[in-house]
């Protein structure tokens, strides 16, 4: 079974606050925190890209986001005048990515509720998400991976990672079956922060999805969940246990490497781990981190 229609849109939610890592998101977003000297959410925005997804939206009303993927005359003409080629393709980059949209969600109030206000944009297409803080290594082909599993399955597909059992509590957690003679699994349930004892895997959800429009409809009816808030989790729980077309969901089990940018040590080592591979200054960094651990 396909869903006959190909996939082409991203959705990049951009509406949380960014509390961990206050004070520096006061008057900034998280998701424009700098991995190296890129905000996260460009490396977000590559792998959609690199994916062959050409039409992104993400959140409004976060002015530099919006002037980040925007050009800036001023700044490039200068570059220019100094003959700095390097950062000016630097910065023409990220305004060339493609084509990004705008939508206001209004209050915040859940990745759920996020989701659902991109509807309109969507429209009747299977589509993915991409959540700001997760950093996917740029050599990996999960979101492809995922985009295939659906197109094949026509349901919906969520990323999973194994985790220490120990740490579940922290995911949302996903109970399977194997698909045999596949690579992906059938998801049957899933379970928002369980406690250790009740969770049914070690299989964590990670931000990647990709997902049928049927999850629309299941969110308008959605009520709050965890946290008093619209889940996503709920939904597919929803698509998960459900019969008929964009019903099913289906996991791909993740091995790469992966950051979580919304935790502040995780932040701290995807910088030092990019940085390190730079081939400009990654071997002068590394040898000062030796000196420095030593000291």
């Amino acid at each position: 079974m396909t869903t006959g229609k190909a996939i082409t849109k991203a959705v990049i939610p951009a509406a949380g606050l960014g509390t961990r890592f206050l004070p520096a998101t006061k008057a900034m977003p998280k998701e424009m925190l700098p991995v190296v000297d890129r905000p996260a959410i460009q490396y977000v925005v590559e792998e959609a890209v690199k994916s062959g997804l050409t039409d992104l939206l993400t959140g409004r009303n976060k002015r530099s986001l919006e002037d980040h993927f925007d050009r800036e005359p001023g700044l490039e003409r200068a570059l220019e005048l100094k003959g700095d080629k390097d950062r000016l393709e630097s910065v023409q980059y990220a305004s060339e990515l493609g084509p990004i949209h705008y939508v206001r969600q209004g209050e915040a109030k859940g990745l759920g509720h996020a989701v659902l206000c991109a509807a309109q944009h969507v429209g009747d297409e299977p589509f993915a998400v991409l959540l700001g803080d997760d950093l996917i290594d740029e050599a990996e082909d999960l979101l492809t991976t995922m985009m295939e599993v659906q197109q094949k399955t026509g349901g919906s597909v969520i990323a999973l990672i194994e985790v220490d059992p120990a740490q579940i509590s922290a995911y949302g957690c996903a109970d399977i079956t194997a698909v045999e003679g596949e690579d992906y699994v059938r998801v049957n349930s899933l379970v928002e922060k369980p406690a250790v004892g009740d969770a049914p895997s070690n299989l964590a959800v990670i931000g990647r999805y990709v997902l049928h429009p049927a999850v629309f409809g299941i969110l308008e009816e959605t009520e709050p969940g965890r946290g008093n808030e619209i889940q996503l989790t709920d939904a597919l729980q929803t698509l998960a246990a459900g019969e008929g077309e964009g019903s099913g969901v289906y996991g791909v089990v993740f091995k790469g490497r992966r950051f979580d940018t919304g935790d502040k040590l995780s932040y701290l080592k995807a910088v030092i781990t990019l940085a390190s591979e730079r081939v400009e200054f990654g071997e002068d960094l590394k040898t000062w981190m030796k000196g420095f651990v030593n000291s």
